[in-house]
């Protein structure tokens, strides 16, 4: 988290990490698909809820809204930690997944949401790497199902 902000339970917050030294590792179909289905997983989240995801070929962005037992350095680490083994059981000798750091936003109550997650999911649009969002296959939001 960023020096001074607190964990609220309840609190929805963006939060982006890379991949180590910003690799390109997710543009390997078979370790985001690993990463992908870690990230889906409900428990990797505790008691936060992953309101919407993607996984880009160097980073990923999520909207994340904390639970009451962990603050979000916990669960940010626990995702890292459970997209990391995912990953190793397809390419052991891979090193380091993510990079140590993290940035986070603490949405406030006037933020648009749905905006927010759609502006998350678009980035594989923006980065040139599909036309349409429904092209990409490494993202979710609460919103589909």
């Amino acid at each position: 988290m960023r020096t001074g902000r607190r964990s609220l339970a309840g609190q929805i917050y963006i939060v982006t990490t890379t991949s180590f030294e910003r690799r390109a590792l997710f543009a390997d179909r078979e370790i985001a698909i690993m990463a992908s289905r870690s990230i889906a997983d409900a428990r990797a989240w505790g008691d936060a809820r992953l309101l919407c995801w993607v996984l880009m070929p160097d980073h990923w962005h999520g909207l994340i809204q904390l639970g009451d037992d962990d603050a979000l350095g916990v669960v940010v680490n626990r995702f890292k930690s459970v997209a990391s083994k995912a990953v190793r059981r397809v390419e052991p000798g891979i090193g380091p997944v993510w990079a140590r750091a993290y940035h986070d936003h603490a949405l406030r109550r006037e933020d648009d949401i749905l905006a927010v997650a759609r502006y998350i999911v678009r980035n594989p649009v923006r980065a040139g790497l599909v036309e349409r969002v429904g092209d990409y296959p490494f993202w979710d939001a609460i919103w589909l199902s």
